[in-house]
C-alpha cells in the first residue's frame, strides 16, 4: 500500500509544567502533528523543554498566538488560566486543545464554545485517556452486546489529597479545584463515552478538613485554607435511562473500591483506571465462576497524553467530528458543577447541556495514526 506523506499540523504549546513532557513525547510519535513552538510565563521552563525535545522555538505566549504558521494552540496552563488562554487562541483564529477541565465555571466554558463557533475553529479538551486501549475495548464490548443493555454504573476516586507529594498543591484546595474538577473529568468522560450523555443529577458534598498542611517540598510547612468541597457523592440519570453513581474524595485514607463498573442486563464490566490509557478489562456473565479478563482490542495502552490533539488535527483535515470535543468537555464540566448545585438546592438538577457519544476508534490502527 502506498502511503502519502501528509503535511503535519503545526502546534504551539503554552504551559511547560510537569504534564507537558508526555505531550511533547506523544506528539513527536504522531504522524498528524508537530509541536513547533512552546511558551511559559517562566521563560526558562519553555527554553528547557525546547532544548530537551528539540522544539524549534521557545517564545512568549503573544508570539505563539501571532505566529501564522501555527494551527492549534495546545493549552497546558493551570485550570484557572484555561479559559483566558483558550479565548486568546480563538481570537487569534486558531484551534485550541486544552488540559482538563475545559474551564472552572460554566460561563467561561460557554464563552469558549461560542467564540470558537463564531471564529469557525475547533475546541478540544483532555482527558483523552478514553481513547486508549482499555476504555476503547470496554466501549466495543458494550457496543457488541456482551453485557446487554447497560442499566447502571459506579465510579470511585478516593485518596487523601496532594499535599504530601505534589510540589505545588494549593490550587487543588481552592475554588476551581477539589477532587471533582481535578479527577472527575477522567471518570465522567469515560462514563459518557461508554454510556452516553447525562440527563439529570443529584449530589451531596462536604469539606472534612478546613485546612491542609503541606509536607512535600519545596513548600513543606505551609498551611492551605480549604475553599472547596473535598468529598463529593453524586447520582446520575443518563439520557439512555441508565443510573450511575460517582464518589470523588480527597478525604479518604484508604479504600477497596473499583474504579468504574458498568452493569448490564446480561453481565457486568470492570473498566480500568480512567486516568490511564491501558489497564485490565474484566467481564462477568451468568454461568461464569468468576470474572474473566478480556485482552485489549486496541492500541495506545501506554501513556499517550496528546493523542486527543493529534486525533483532533486529523479530524480537522478530513472534516469529520473529533472525539475529545469541546462539547463533550463542557457537558462533563456541567455535570461536575451540578453535583454541588444539587446539594446546595436540595433538588435534582436537570442538565442544560448534552453532547454526542464519541465514535469508537477503528481497530488495527498503526501506532502514530488515528485514522485508517
Amino acid at each position: 500500500m502506498v502511503r502519502f506523506n501528509m503535511k503535519k499540523t503545526k502546534i504551539g504549546l503554552v504551559g511547560c509544567g510537569n504534564i507537558s513532557g508526555i505531550y511533547f513525547k506523544t506528539c513527536q510519535a504522531m504522524e498528524a502533528v508537530e509541536i513547533v513552538a512552546c511558551a511559559d510565563l517562566m521563560v526558562e521552563r519553555a527554553e528547557a523543554k525546547a532544548a530537551e525535545f528539540k522544539i524549534p522555538k521557545a517564545c512568549s505566549v503573544d508570539e505563539i498566538m501571532n505566529d501564522p504558521a501555527i494551527d492549534i494552540i495546545l493549552n497546558l496552563t493551570i485550570p484557572g488560566a484555561h479559559a483566558k488562554v483558550a479565548l486568546a487562541a480563538i481570537k487569534a483564529g486558531k484551534h485550541v486543545y486544552g488540559e482538563k477541565p475545559l474551564a472552572t465555571n460554566r460561563a467561561d466554558g460557554l464563552k469558549i464554545l461560542d467564540a470558537a463557533k463564531r471564529k469557525k475553529v475547533r475546541v478540544g479538551s483532555a482527558p483523552d485517556t478514553f481513547l486508549g486501549g482499555g476504555i476503547q475495548t470496554c466501549r466495543k464490548l458494550i457496543a457488541d452486546g456482551w453485557i446487554g443493555e447497560p442499566i447502571g454504573a459506579s465510579a470511585f476516586m478516593t485518596c487523601h489529597g496532594h499535599e504530601s507529594w505534589h510540589p505545588d498543591p494549593e490550587f487543588y484546595y481552592k475554588r476551581g479545584g477539589g477532587p471533582m474538577l481535578d479527577m472527575g473529568p477522567y471518570y465522567l468522560t469515560a462514563l459518557i463515552n461508554l454510556m452516553g450523555p447525562v440527563k439529570r443529577v443529584s449530589g451531596a458534598v462536604r469539606t472534612t478538613f478546613p485546612s491542609r498542611l503541606i509536607t512535600s517540598k519545596p513548600k513543606s510547612g505551609t498551611v492551605i485554607k480549604v475553599d472547596t468541597p473535598t468529598h463529593i457523592a453524586g447520582t446520575m440519570e443518563f439520557a439512555s435511562g441508565a443510573v450511575g453513581t460517582i464518589v470523588t474524595s480527597f478525604d479518604v485514607w484508604a479504600a477497596q473500591l473499583p474504579r468504574i463498573e458498568i452493569y448490564g442486563t446480561l453481565g457486568s464490566l470492570s473498566v480500568p483506571d480512567p486516568n490511564n490509557f491501558g489497564g485490565t478489562v474484566k467481564i462477568f456473565r451468568p454461568g461464569q465462576a468468576d470474572w474473566a479478563e478480556v485482552p485489549l482490542a486496541y492500541g495506545y495502552a501506554e501513556n499517550s497524553r496528546g493523542l486527543g490533539v493529534a486525533e483532533m488535527a486529523a479530524a480537522i483535515r478530513s472534516g469529520r467530528p473529533h472525539r475529545a470535543s469541546g462539547e463533550l468537555a463542557y457537558h462533563v464540566l456541567d455535570v461536575m458543577l451540578s453535583f454541588e448545585d444539587a446539594c446546595t438546592s436540595g433538588r435534582y438538577v436537570t442538565l442544560k447541556s448534552t453532547c454526542k457519544q464519541p465514535a469508537l476508534f477503528p481497530i488495527g490502527l498503526r501506532h502514530g495514526t488515528v485514522d485508517r
